[in-house]
């Protein structure tokens, strides 16, 4: 396969600058979410590609903490749902206040109408509250009544999930899971990375943290999207994205259901995103294979008896990528 033979920065000043602001907001991340380098990461891509991102690990490791600094970097507005058994709808959506000056309605929004959204713990609440998110991650859009209302340009939900506690959950159904660009597992960090968030909390007590110097306007996030989706990619990287997905489709007993066509654009722009955050002006497999974990792991359906025999999707994307060839 033929690459381009140059690594270098984009082309114009201000295309080198958007770069630079995006790397400044890892960097700044990096120092506030210590040890979860992989999350932030994943938290930026998702800005970046204009997707949601499912969250899962036990509590305590920084997955709110790490949504909340994102949103000081960006001139965005930011708002938390703490998702529980007795939430209603119009708890996320909106709902319609009545006012008795003139006997009218009008609509009163809803948190969902953020730029960014935090959905924490979004299996602790019931299946029709879970489906009220599905129109907007969608469609970026809420309809109540006869009515419909746009939400913000920027739009970017991260939900979170504890995999410990299953008494009172409800597990999100396919095609809500389907609407997440990326499914990320968090683990805990290593020793000394635990040492440091103690040293952080400790200095954050004493030394109060201002907000960030220069947040990223909303502008700058859609050029990035445009320079990310124009990355050279290779005809021969285009067609190892679709053999991946389609290969889960007929070839693998162990699935009842293989990933559908939005695998492929989650593999497309996540594979793009990755290499523009590292540096490179064209895709390679590698940046594929890099994303695959968290692109697929909630879009494959196991049967039931692959389930008995205790294997995960992540096994069958480890088989993935060893059986289907690389260009």
């Amino acid at each position: 396969m033929s690459r381009p033979s140059e690594l270098t920065l984009p082309a114009s000043d201000s295309e080198r600058q958007i770069f630079e602001r995006i790397q400044a907001v890892l960097k700044w991340l990096n120092e506030r979410i210590i040890g979860q380098e992989y999350l932030t990461q994943r938290l930026v891509m998702s800005l970046l590609c204009g997707g949601h991102l499912l969250v899962e690990g036990a509590p305590g490791l920084a997955k709110t903490r790490a949504i909340k600094e994102l949103a000081k970097t960006i001139k965005g507005e930011f708002h938390r749902i703490q998702f529980t058994p007795d939430l209603l709808p119009s708890d996320v959506t909106g709902t319609e206040i009545f006012r008795p000056e003139d006997a009218s309605f009008y609509f009163q929004k809803g948190p969902i109408f953020h730029n960014l959204l935090l959905a924490d713990e979004v299996n602790r609440a019931p299946a029709k509250v879970q489906s009220a998110l599905l129109e907007a991650m969608a469609e970026h859009q809420v309809t109540f009544g006869r009515d419909t209302y746009s939400l913000p340009d920027l739009f970017l939900v991260m939900a979170t999930q504890n995999p410990i506690e299953q008494e009172g959950t409800y597990p999100l159904p396919e095609a809500q899971l389907d609407r997440f660009l990326m499914h990320v597992k968090v683990d805990y960090p290593a020793s000394d990375a635990e040492r440091a968030i103690m040293h952080m909390v400790r200095r954050e007590v004493i030394e109060v943290d201002g907000p960030y110097d220069s947040p990223v306007p909303e502008s700058d996030i859609f050029t990035a999207r445009r320079q990310i989706s124009g990355l050279y990619m290779a005809d021969a990287v285009e067609k190892y994205i679709v053999n991946l997905v389609v290969y889960t489709r007929d070839s693998i007993e162990d699935l009842a259901y293989g990933a559908s066509p939005r695998a492929t654009i989650a593999l497309d722009i996540c594979a793009r995103a990755n290499a523009w955050l590292d540096h490179r002006e064209y895709v390679s497999p590698e940046d594929v294979q890099a994303v695959l974990h968290d692109v697929m792991r909630h879009r494959l359906i196991l049967t039931f008896d692959a389930e008995a025999r205790g294997i995960e999707t992540d096994d069958i994307i480890d088989t993935l990528i060893e059986t289907v060839v690389v260009p």
